[in-house]
């Protein structure tokens, strides 16, 4: 008894800003991080969410507590406003991490497919922000459809053909070579559509490929389906906009930004020349990115 009374005595006194953290704080804190893990819910729609959020900007502590929990369960924090919520981010070794190998596997055992899936998120990000200024505008809304995105990807690959002739490479790498080059040559000998007899997409198809990638940004609250045309169109999210500014440092996006393939930003499949091993479930409606490997 006597070690605790002096062990206790010594402790330093802690004087927070605005009172003790109390387990109702702390069961707050971890209720907006649950909310910002259901990129779906509008906080115009909950107000509890609403409060929530008011409470994390005017209460710095209260931030800094919710800020520590997202950072405990492996989550970066990308944004808290009214028009985005509380927009987190998984990092590479949470358990909210989605991995693209692991979607993928869900669609085809193929391994050259993996690349093709991711390919086509990429083109979508590209498509939907195709300028600099696209991405750093809060109130930009891109566009997208199927079509206009298999598009995108095909002209893609005629300009990399071009430039590996004129570089005098091999233009038919081994079809299980890594890397974006060569995923971009196999979307080329793909069949865009490869319908069945009853007229069905399929999903092995380029724009099944990309059918399913909208769907799953969808899905996760960063693009919202308007219509049927062209495949499908479908426009962004504020969600969307900040996880493609988080992705925007990437090699694979600069790469494919370099090539001066430029799209008409409406989303129509008309294209502009630039000017210059183990399965893992998907985390339901988690609005969190992709992560390599």
């Amino acid at each position: 008894m006597t070690e605790y009374a002096e062990w206790s005595e010594a402790e330093p006194a802690v004087a927070p800003v605005s009172g003790a953290v109390t387990p109702a704080d702390a069961a707050d804190a971890a209720r907006l991080v649950a909310f910002g893990l259901q990129p779906k819910l509008q906080p115009a729609r909950d107000q509890e969410y609403a409060d929530l959020l008011r409470r994390y900007r005017e209460d710095p502590p209260f931030a800094r507590l919710a800020d520590a929990v997202a950072t405990g369960l492996g989550l970066i924090v990308l944004e808290v406003s009214p028009r985005a919520g509380m927009a987190v981010t998984a990092a590479e070794d949470s358990v909210f991490a989605v991995r693209m190998g692991d979607y993928a596997r869900r669609t085809s055992a193929d391994g050259g497919d993996r690349f093709l899936h991711g390919l086509a998120h990429l083109a979508v990000a590209v498509m939907a922000f195709p300028r600099p200024e696209d991405l750093a505008d809060d109130g930009y809304i891109g566009r997208v459809t199927v079509n206009g995105v298999d598009a995108f990807v095909r002209q893609t690959c005629h300009r990399l053909e071009e430039r590996a002739a004129e570089q005098g490479e091999n233009t038919d790498p081994a079809s299980d070579a890594p890397g974006l080059e060569t995923a971009w040559r196999i979307w080329a000998r793909r069949s865009a559509t490869g319908a069945t007899k009853d007229a069905r997409r399929l999903a092995g198809s380029t724009t099944g490929i990309v059918a399913k990638a909208v769907t799953f940004l969808t899905d996760s609250g960063f693009l919202q389906r308007t219509g049927d045309d062209n495949g499908g169109t479908y426009r962004t999210t504020a969600r969307y906009q900040l996880q493609v500014r988080d992705l925007a440092g990437s090699a694979a996006l600069a790469e494919l930004l370099e090539l001066g393939v430029v799209p008409v930003t409406d989303g129509t499949p008309t294209l502009l020349p630039a000017d210059s091993g183990e399965d893992l479930d998907l985390v339901a409606d988690a609005g969190l990115p992709f992560h390599s490997t």
